[in-house]
């Protein structure tokens, strides 16, 4: 493993170390490339606030903490500034309205909520809903087809318990869409490091039928996560298994201007 895009910060207020240790740890493991995406800001309307995503007020000092780390370690390794972005559909052009005032280099896409967010699903909740399946589906692929997106991060995050054919039918869909545009998908460190619901071997079983591109991700929300020999190993063991189509690297895609991305 020489890079890891998926990299948080303590703005997301869920992470904690700064960016410096960040980029200590990722040169202690012998990356060569660091990528940060933490939580984007998201233009809310109606006062509503997250609690897991650093605020719009913080964006500019997240983006010069990070350009100064990657000019004074320009000789130690090649940093990038990223986000991890929902896609909300209601506030995906104010988004990159706002995110385009930055040199903002990528997107990963992460599609923690159906909807827009407020006062709906949570996608790493247990349900045999269908119908969140399909929208989870859909949206996720709505996302994709905008260009704005460099990699899917954790795409089986949905965790769904009911008819395994069904889900199979739906993740095989989803598949097709990331493969047809050529947008890897992540195996999610985190989700092996805490024994989440993800990585699904469902999921990445249909993704080695498919053939679809991988991407490691740390999703490192402390420094000693950057680097994660345990999870790497498994990660490995998941390639193998289902054949999977490993990239080292990413191909970053600038989030395009607004009236691009309709």
């Amino acid at each position: 493993m020489i890079a890891n895009y998926h990299t948080h910060t303590w703005r997301c207020m869920h992470a904690s170390g700064t960016e410096r240790e960040y980029v200590e740890k990722a040169i202690e493991g012998g990356l060569k490339i660091l990528g940060f995406s933490d939580h984007t800001p998201m233009p809310y309307s109606g006062g509503y606030v997250s609690n897991v995503k650093m605020r719009p007020d913080q964006l500019e000092d997240y983006v010069d903490t990070i350009l100064k780390l990657k000019d004074e370690y320009k000789d130690d390794i090649e940093i990038h500034i990223g986000l991890e972005v929902e896609y909300y559909p209601k506030y995906f052009k104010a988004l990159l309205k706002m995110t385009g005032q930055y040199p903002i280099e990528y997107f990963l896409l992460a599609q923690h909520y159906l909807g827009n967010e407020v006062n709906d699903f949570y996608c790493g909740a247990p349900t045999d809903s269908q119908e969140r399946l399909a929208r989870y589906c859909g949206q996720s692929k709505e996302a994709l087809e905008t260009g704005c997106f460099t990699y899917f991060a954790h795409p089986d995050l949905i965790n769904f318990t009911g008819d395994r054919a069904v889900y199979g039918r739906w993740m095989r869909q989803l598949c097709h869409c990331a493969n047809d545009l050529d947008i890897p998908l992540e195996i999610n460190f985190l989700g092996i490091g805490d024994k989440r619901n993800y990585p699904n071997p469902e999921f990445w079983s249909i993704a080695g039928e498919v053939g679809n591109k991988v991407i490691f991700g740390s999703d490192a929300h402390l420094p000693d996560r950057v680097w994660n020999p345990q999870a790497l190993s498994f990660a490995e063991e998941l390639v193998n298994k289902y054949h999977l189509k490993l990239v080292d690297r990413a191909c970053l895609r600038a989030p395009k201007e607004p009236q691009t991305c309709d």
